[in-house]
């Protein structure tokens, strides 16, 4: 058979590189410090089982009929409540229900790119966003992160160049675990308003705070201006396949046409038992079990690093999400770290699958929310001796290249 005549933009689409450390993780004798998995154990299953019984016997034929596209009327009440909670004025004909925030990147794409268009994004930034928006062949502008989140003078510089959108993720940032401080998302919103820019705002992780003070998000003091995106995958369940957008009805409305040519309608028999679920359960108890899980992995992860890797290597100590940002000492390569940690038993993402333009090399993210605590130090010990391992002298004694040097540094080693 002849080769298909794809798309001239699918050259430039990469698989995604999770997908592929996910496959070597098959195995059950690799523990995975790689993927952005909530832990299963904390799923709430019996409440769903529940939930999902009364929706089909007290409402079956229309929870598995066609739905609306914008999405179950009640859920969408539900989104824009817990919007107006944060500070986000938002109207429920302002929300729309899509199959997980991924989707709604991908429909953002569809609706703002047209290929040689801008895109601010963070640097390192969510690899799942590069992916979805880069289908569309935009030309990505880095911009920066420093300890405290993005760099207001680099997205100044970066916003000279017109770009459409700027992605961010100001909390517990996906792959550093950073959060914008207060200071920081002031100077954001001040350095945004007024421009041609549209504000993407993921916020997948915003309820997993497990300590500091709760911020509001940026799409706050952006009226208009802003799209704000959030999941319940990582606060339910991601079987769901469920997530939201809360944006300006000019741009709803186009993405409200560009899901109809997508899927028609996310489900809504999942929309019923999710909204049923948050209506009828008690989520705030859920989610303050989520949060006490994860700040333990989180700090039994970071005394495993502690304990297991030496010296010139550091990590960064999030308040909140499910991924910490390690910092490798000079000289070493992440990519070579994955080789000799996959045949010790263990995988990770290498930093440089989250930028742009190459760098991170030195870089790599690990995640503390899937993994048991027993798990975590296991698969800390065996990165602690492939790194070790490759820190040792070669027989040839050459020295491997420095990775280049980046913006953001982690804050705790």
């Amino acid at each position: 058979m002849d080769q298909p005549r794809f798309a001239r933009r699918m050259n430039g689409v990469r698989p995604s590189f999770i997908r592929e450390i996910l496959k070597a993780a098959e195995d059950s004798g690799v523990i995975s410090l790689a993927g952005g998995l909530p832990s299963p154990s904390l799923f709430p299953v019996e409440d769903l089982a529940v939930c999902a019984a009364r929706v089909l016997a007290e409402d079956g034929s229309s929870a598995l009929q066609y739905g609306a596209t914008q999405g179950h009327g009640p859920l969408r009440e539900w989104v824009a409540a817990r919007c107006a909670a944060r500070g986000v004025r938002v109207e429920a004909d302002e929300i729309l229900i899509t199959t997980g925030s991924q989707q709604a990147l991908d429909l953002l794409g569809r609706v703002f790119l047209d290929p040689g268009d801008r895109v601010a994004v963070e640097a390192p930034g969510y690899l799942g966003a590069l992916q979805a928006l880069g289908a569309y062949e935009p030309r990505f502008c880095p911009v920066p992160l420093n300890l405290d989140g993005g760099d207001p003078a680099a997205l100044r510089r970066a916003l000279r160049r017109r770009p459409k959108l700027y992605y961010a993720v100001p909390n517990f940032q996906n792959p550093s675990g950073l959060t914008y401080s207060e200071d920081c998302r002031r100077c954001i919103t001040q350095v945004l308003r007024g421009c041609e820019t549209l504000l993407v705002e993921d916020d997948p992780y915003g309820e997993l705070r497990f300590e500091g003070r709760d911020l509001p998000p940026l799409a706050a003091n952006l009226e208009g201006r802003g799209v704000l995106l959030g999941s319940f995958s990582k606060t339910v369940a991601p079987g769901l396949r469920l997530g939201w957008v809360a944006a300006p009805r000019a741009v709803l409305s186009k993405l409200v046409i560009a899901k109809q040519g997508a899927d028609l309608h996310s489900s809504p028999l999942a929309q019923r038992i999710l909204h049923r679920y948050l209506t009828e359960c008690d989520v705030e108890a859920h989610l303050a079990r989520l949060q006490d899980a994860y700040r333990q992995r989180r700090d039994r992860m970071c005394t495993a690093l502690g304990a297991h890797l030496p010296s010139g290597t550091s990590w960064t100590r999030p308040e909140g999400g499910m991924f910490l940002w390690l910092t490798l000492p000079p000289g070493v390569s992440a990519q070579a770290l994955l080789e000799e940690a996959v045949a010790q038993g263990v995988t990770f993402v290498p930093g440089s699958s989250f930028h742009v333009d190459g760098s991170g090399a030195g870089k790599l993210r690990l995640n503390f929310s899937h993994p048991t605590p027993e798990r975590i130090d296991e698969g800390i010990a065996r990165l602690g001796r492939a790194l070790q391992r490759l820190l040792a002298p070669s027989p040839d004694g050459r020295r491997r290249p420095a990775p280049r040097k980046e913006e953001i540094e982690p804050c705790q080693g």
